[in-house]
Order: structure tokens, then C-alpha cells, then sequence
């Protein structure tokens, strides 16, 4: 009976623990079951993210390239702009011309017209010297006499580079823009940081989006105007302390040939005097004479062209004073600098009365050399060294 009664028990025990090894294994296979549907959406998340990430990737990449493309857009419109203002003083020369050819006959009235023609020439020779007073200040009466002193204020760069102060700003900042092309702009705090100390540690690094080419940038009222490098004639007007492109204009008829033949990589030469911002170039079409040009420094609009007698051949640099163009020569074997051609604007200077001037006691070519209208000095750049000129001036 007892035995009956074991067997009984086993074989209900035995029941037991099977039904609970079913259920537990029935539990396991839901758990495995769990377990790879969350491996599963794991992944699917993972997908999700980098499926995310390569949309943003490609936006990128899109907004880039739309950018790229507004700033041709706007270079394309500063060109067409350009190339308009150009044609439209074409057609207006071109209109003078045939006006002048169609008077000329042998008949008596034709000759009266003529000089009906030569006295209407005068009259708007007249109003264009008017309006060209009222652009340039014709109160700046002093011309150079002669270059007193020289100052090597320091030696370090290149051989080719340009270093000035800001003639529209109080501050006493100096900035350094070292090659003929780079895109770093140094600003020093003072003359005496930028002398004692090393330009690569106490100077602000400024990075320009686009670099320059030649040496003929200028600072003016906390703007860096400089000829992009790659460009035949684009001149940029970059914000210093915002590091952002403000504005950007075409040169016409400049960036063909060197605006100075013994300073080759210089196509466009800018420069600031009492009025404001120049630029000096030179053209095939006038035999390599010197042409400037008065820029409205806010606008980047120009305003008048004059084409000089000044041929860029033998030329190293030139600078603008007082409405004045001073054209600095030199030898390619070396020598002394000098300047041995000047143009006034206004005709205010006779260019035959004025003496050759020496640059003292110093030998050797200049790769720069800008007029400073506040300190009345000339700021020069010459085999890596950088020089300070004091002018002597006098009455026009």
C-alpha cells in the first residue's frame, strides 16, 4: 500500500517538474523572441540615424554649393555692371567722334560748324573740370618738394609685401600683409609692439576668404581694398573687424599687364590720399602708360578715369598726394630709386617744372610705396624691410 502510495507521488512530482521545465522553456523562447526583436529595431534605429546624418551631409553640401553660386551670381553682376558703364562711355566717345568727322567739309559752313563743335568741346572741358572739382577737395594745395629722411623701421617678410597704418582710423594699429599672394592679414597694436617683437606671436591673424594678388592693397576707415588673386580685375572691399567681404567691383580696362614693369606681379596698384581711394593701372591700349582712377570707397563706384603720360616702363611703384600721381622709377641692375613723373588731376601742377627727387641712402628696389595723407609720410616695402619716408612739401 505504501508503496502504491510512493508511486503515486513520483509519478505526480514527476508531472510537476515537467510542466515547470515547459514553462520555463516556453519562457525562454519568448525572452529570445524579445531579445531579437529589440536587436532588430536596434538596428533599424541605427539605420535611422545614419540615414539622418547623411540627409544633413547632403544639405550641407547643397547649401554650399548655392552659395558658391550666389557669389558667381554677384560676381557676374558686378562684370555685366561693369562692362555696361564701359560700353555706355564708348558709345558716348564714339558719339563725339562721328559728331566731329561729320563736320569736317570743305565748305564754309562746315568750318563754321566746326568751330561751333571746338567751342562746345571747351565749354564741357569746362563743366567736367567743374565736376571734378566738386569731387576732388581743390582746397589740397601742397605738392612734394622732396623726400627729407629715410627710417628702416624693421626687416621681416618677403621680399614682396606692403605695410601701412589705416589714414581714416585714430588708432595707432599697424597691419603687415607679407608675399604677393596670401590671405593673412597681421594687426599689430602699435609701431613699438610691431617693432620689438615678433610679428608671428604679438600680432592678430586676420584670414581672408579669398587671397590677394600683388602688393597693391590699402587700408582705409577699417576696410582692406585689395585685387583678388585668380581675378583679371576684381577688387574686394573686406571688413576688418566683422573678417566679412562688405563689397566687390570690376576695374575696367585693368589686371591686362603690370601696372609697373619692374614690379611684375602688382597688375592693380590701389591708394589712399586726401580724397580717398585710387587706382593705378596700366593698359595695352595706351603703350603702357599709367592709368588712375578715382574709386568712391563706399559706393565701389567709379568715378573719373585719367589716362597720364607716365609710361610704366623702368617703373617700380607709384603713389597718389594731393590729386597727385608720383611715379617712383628705378634700374632692373639696381641704383637709386627716384621719382621722375608726376600728373595732377586738376592741372594744377606743371609736371615739366618739377625736379627729378631722389629717394636717400637707399639702394635697391621698392615692392611698395603708399602715401600716408594723415602723417604726411610715405610707408615703402623693400627686399623684406620696412621703410618710413618723411616728405618735404610745398605750394602748388
Amino acid at each position: 500500500m505504501v508503496a502504491l502510495q510512493l508511486h503515486f507521488w513520483l509519478v505526480a512530482f514527476l508531472t510537476s517538474l515537467m510542466g515547470a521545465a515547459q514553462y520555463m522553456m516556453q519562457d525562454a523562447a519568448l525572452l529570445n523572441y524579445i531579445d531579437r526583436r529589440f536587436l532588430s529595431i536596434e538596428k533599424r534605429l541605427e539605420k535611422c540615424n545614419q540615414d539622418i546624418l547623411d540627409y544633413v551631409e547632403e544639405f550641407r553640401d547643397f547649401s554650399k554649393l548655392v552659395l558658391a553660386r550666389l557669389a558667381g551670381l554677384n560676381s557676374a553682376k558686378a562684370e555685366v555692371k561693369s562692362e555696361v558703364e564701359n560700353l555706355l562711355t564708348r558709345i558716348e566717345r564714339a558719339q563725339r567722334d562721328i559728331d566731329y568727322f561729320g563736320s569736317v567739309t570743305d565748305s564754309k559752313t562746315c568750318i563754321e560748324v566746326h568751330e561751333e563743335l571746338v567751342k562746345q568741346q571747351l565749354f564741357e572741358e569746362a563743366e567736367e573740370k567743374k565736376k571734378l572739382k566738386l569731387i576732388l577737395n581743390a582746397s589740397c594745395d601742397h605738392m612734394l618738394a622732396g623726400i627729407k629722411s629715410i627710417k628702416i623701421v624693421k626687416k621681416t617678410g618677403d621680399k614682396h609685401g606692403s605695410w601701412m597704418k589705416d589714414p581714416g582710423k585714430k588708432h595707432t594699429r599697424i597691419y603687415l600683409l607679407n608675399g604677393s599672394v596670401n590671405n593673412v592679414l597681421l594687426e599689430f597694436a602699435n609701431m613699438m609692439t610691431f617693432m620689438e617683437s615678433n610679428h608671428t606671436q604679438a600680432a592678430r591673424r586676420v584670414t581672408l576668404p579669398l587671397p590677394w594678388e600683388g602688393t597693391g592693397h590699402i587700408i582705409y576707415q577699417g576696410f582692406l581694398f585689395y585685387h583678388r588673386y585668380g581675378s583679371l580685375n576684381e577688387i574686394i572691399k573686406f571688413n576688418i573687424q566683422r573678417r566679412s567681404i562688405t563689397d566687390q567691383m570690376l576695374l575696367p580696362g585693368a589686371g591686362r599687364i603690370p601696372a609697373y614693369q619692374l614690379s611684375p606681379a602688382t597688375k592693380i596698384d590701389l591708394a589712399i590720399d586726401e580724397q580717398g581711394l585710387w587706382a593705378i593701372h596700366a593698359e595695352p591700349e595706351t603703350e603702357g602708360n599709367i592709368v588712375i582712377t578715382k574709386i568712391n570707397h563706399r559706393t565701389m563706384a567709379v568715378e573719373h578715369t585719367w589716362d597720364t603720360a607716365c609710361n610704366s616702363k623702368g617703373a617700380e611703384a607709384a603713389f597718389m598726394a594731393c590729386n597727385t600721381l608720383y611715379v617712383v622709377y628705378s634700374f632692373p641692375s639696381g641704383g637709386t630709386s627716384r621719382i621722375q613723373c608726376v600728373y595732377d588731376v586738376l592741372d594744377a601742377v606743371n609736371a615739366y617744372e618739377i625736379p627729378v627727387l631722389h629717394f636717400p641712402k637707399h639702394q635697391g628696389s621698392h615692392s611698395t610705396v603708399h602715401y600716408n595723407p594723415k602723417e604726411k609720410q610715405l610707408f615703402a616695402w623693400s627686399g623684406g624691410s620696412q621703410i618710413i619716408y618723411k616728405l618735404h612739401t610745398k605750394q602748388k
